[in-house]
């Protein structure tokens, strides 16, 4: 598996971490750039879960390996995050071959 560009999931954070937060920001930084570019903060949030299609009928984050759910908000929180990530980090990637 080819890893990402990205390392949104190792970046500093303001708050504490549990392994659901940490495979949060794993499962951003995998996202094409493009797909994340498409996001608006304007968005509803059936519109935020449409554009991801990973969610549950519930209203929660379907992933994998977690500890707890994830809901809208927490998800909608640290997709804004991973974007200011990597609008900083963008300049001093070097393009690839």
């Amino acid at each position: 598996m080819e890893q990402p560009i990205w390392n949104f999931e190792q970046d500093p954070s303001d708050e504490p971490m549990d392994e659901t937060s940490v495979n949060l920001r794993a499962y951003f930084d995998r996202i094409a750039d493009a797909k994340m570019q498409q996001y608006s903060p304007s968005w509803s949030d059936e519109q935020l879960i449409d554009w991801d299609g990973h969610f549950r009928d519930d209203g929660n984050f379907m992933m994998l390996c977690s500890e707890r759910d994830v809901d809208v908000g927490e998800y909608r929180r640290v997709l804004e995050e991973s974007i200011r990530y990597r609008d900083r980090v963008r300049p001093q990637l070097k393009p690839g071959p």
